[in-house]
């Protein structure tokens, strides 16, 4: 594990949140889901002042957050703008003020817990969602043909994949073991191809494998 990896999955751990399952890489770069942030505020009992409009138009929005846990501050901007960091499809509808909030909260949260710079939330980025594991974008489940949609729902039905991945969890060793496994390519293409609840599922499964192998479980005070 190299030390930008030590360093997420130490902070993590504090908040009760393996790195395995929420965190992923695109292009090199540590991706890190918005629902594993709001989950780690909650447990941080971070809370937030009311936004600031910078900018508000049809196709854009610009706020400022301000986030307080404990004695500390920080703030960020969220920002969002059809057609340049925020794309969506034909079938989707656009809700700017909506995602530059998002933007902005996931920002200074990662600032709060000293992980700003370290990883970036999947909401950064369209090409972060586009390549997180088991991608749920609405056109990209469109796009999917269907001799591919059925090959994916059959194995699932089955459940021999979810199976053969549990097995792998099982069979390792150490936290590392559990980490890799979960952070490599051929393990998030596999998820990829699972419906939601059963990567849930994989997910907290390998979340207990790794307290049994000792994984620390302390929250954050």
């Amino acid at each position: 594990m190299n030390t930008t990896d030590k360093k997420i999955s130490e902070v993590l751990a504090k908040f009760g949140e393996p790195m395995a399952g929420n965190v992923w890489r695109v292009q090199g770069t540590a991706v890190i889901y918005h629902k594993t942030l709001e989950r780690i505020a909650a447990q941080a009992k971070v809370v937030f002042d009311e936004p600031k409009i910078i900018r508000a138009e049809r196709d854009e929005a610009v706020i400022q957050v301000t986030g307080r846990m404990g004695d500390r501050v920080e703030w960020s901007i969220g920002e969002a703008l059809i057609g340049v960091n925020y794309r969506v499809s034909g079938k989707q509808a656009a809700y700017v003020y909506a995602m530059a909030e998002k933007r902005a909260k996931d920002r200074v949260i990662l600032k709060l817990i000293e992980l700003h710079g370290y990883v970036y939330s999947e909401e950064e980025a369209d090409e972060f969602k586009q390549g997180r594991p088991g991608d749920a974008d609405p056109h990209v489940e469109i796009e999917k043909s269907e001799p591919q949609r059925g090959k994916v729902e059959a194995a699932a039905a089955d459940g021999k994949v979810e199976d053969d991945l549990k097995a792998k969890i099982k069979k390792a060793k150490t936290i590392n073991a559990v980490t890799d496994l979960m952070l490599h390519a051929d393990t998030q293409k596999t998820l990829a191809d699972l419906p939601e609840g059963i990567r849930d599922e994989i997910r907290d499964f390998a979340k207990a494998r790794l307290v049994e192998l000792g994984w620390p479980t302390k929250k954050a005070a």
